[in-house]
């Protein structure tokens, strides 16, 4: 994909999302995309596609719900690693696993009934190819179809070197010290643009896009979506200190996922969470479909 940065399809095809969505903040941001996919969706046997979905820890998990699930991503390693998932749930499958990309899945028009479009928009840095993406979104799902799309906002790239500031001596919590640090993180606060080749400037992501949820809104409805709401699916818990040991507790999990509810939806703040779920729903024609 030539909008990707290539350090970011190569960190994929080392397996860095081996297991992310199972410690720390990731465990906030799987539990809390459950929930809201399981109070959105249709009912099964529902078809859905996971475009961008890694490895498929959504992808098994809705297909031990019963659901037909079709997983596609851009990384051989990811799409490879999706069948040591087959161990946990026993008597489950996904109805195909593929490398593709986003911008162009080999299925029907109308084919879905829900997708999962959870990477691509912040790893593909032009504009028009990410409505690319969308609007391939929109070619497959049915009519009133359900897309969730995530995307990562431009003041995550701030408070989270904010939040642990001189914490150490480490590189990475002085980061802010570095003039080339902020330059880049004001760049992607006035435009979304993160620009970080091959992460030569910062530690993390590579260039990317970073949406405010009032961009990804925008982007969403020149594909042809209109939105019902976005989600900050993290809320402010994922700033806890200990936040493994907390969320190894029912008690603590439970206090922090509340939090999370409390304010996922609150525009004057869904920017804190640094993760959006945008749920939308294929209704609106577009120019091409007049055309």
């Amino acid at each position: 994909m030539k909008t990707i940065d290539k350090t970011v399809l190569a960190g994929y095809n080392a397996g860095i999302e081996r297991n992310r969505l199972r410690i720390g903040i990731g465990r906030i941001e799987f539990m809390r995309t459950k929930e809201i996919l399981l109070e959105t969706l249709p009912e099964a046997p529902a078809v859905i596609y996971d475009i961008g979905g890694a490895y498929g820890e959504y992808a098994w998990w809705l297909s031990s719900l019963g659901y037909e699930v079709h997983l596609f991503d851009l990384s051989r390693t990811n799409i490879g690693m999706s069948a040591e998932l087959a161990e946990e749930y026993p008597g489950c499958s996904l109805a195909s696993a593929e490398v593709c990309d986003a911008r162009s899945i080999p299925r029907p028009d109308k084919s879905a009934d829900a997708i999962l479009l959870m990477g691509p928009l912040y790893s593909i840095t032009e504009y028009e190819e990410r409505l690319l993406a969308i609007k391939e979104c929109r070619r497959l799902l049915k009519d009133d179809g359900f897309l969730f799309s995530a995307a990562l906002t431009p003041y995550s790239v701030l408070v989270s070197r904010l939040a642990v500031y001189h914490e150490d001596d480490s590189k990475k919590r002085r980061e802010l010290d570095d003039p080339a640090v902020i330059s880049m993180i004001e760049r992607a606060l006035a435009d979304g643009c993160y620009i970080n080749p091959e992460r030569k400037i910062a530690d993390g992501l590579g260039s990317s896009h970073l949406h405010t949820a009032k961009a990804l809104k925008e982007e969403l409805l020149c594909g042809g979506f209109e939105t019902r709401t976005v989600y900050g699916v993290m809320g402010g818990a994922w700033l806890a200190p200990n936040i493994e040991e907390l969320l190894e507790h029912e008690e603590t999990r439970n206090v922090l996922m509340k939090t999370v509810r409390m304010i996922d939806t609150h525009e004057e703040i869904i920017g804190l969470a640094g993760h959006l779920l945008a749920v939308s729903r294929k209704h609106l024609p577009t120019a091409d479909d007049r055309n």
